[in-house]
């Protein structure tokens, strides 16, 4: 196996960019006060990340997966993110042996 440059780079280039996102958002933040509306904005990024992820995998393939996307997007509308992601991982286990 070889190891391209290039594409060792864009990774490496990849995670630079995502740390020094997070960690600027974590030092901005201090210097924000963040209202209740804000707040509840913020508490639906999550979810809403989470479906534009899956969204697609729901549309272009089986029914399974369309179940799994519309069981963890009801899930996620109550219960914390995780809790979705299993959601949706056993309804797709589960309907890919009943439904297939």
């Amino acid at each position: 196996m070889t190891l391209d440059p290039h594409t060792f780079l864009a990774i490496a280039a990849m995670a630079v960019a995502t740390v020094l996102t997070r960690l600027g958002g974590l030092v901005l933040i201090r210097f924000v006060s963040i209202g209740p509306k804000q707040k509840r904005a913020l508490e639906a990024i999550p979810p809403a990340v989470l479906m534009a992820v899956i969204a697609p995998t729901a549309l272009v393939t089986g029914p399974a997966e369309t179940l799994a996307a519309l069981a963890t997007a009801l899930v996620a509308t109550r219960l914390p993110l995780l809790a979705a992601v299993a959601a949706g991982v056993i309804v797709v286990a589960v309907a890919r042996v009943f439904v297939g």
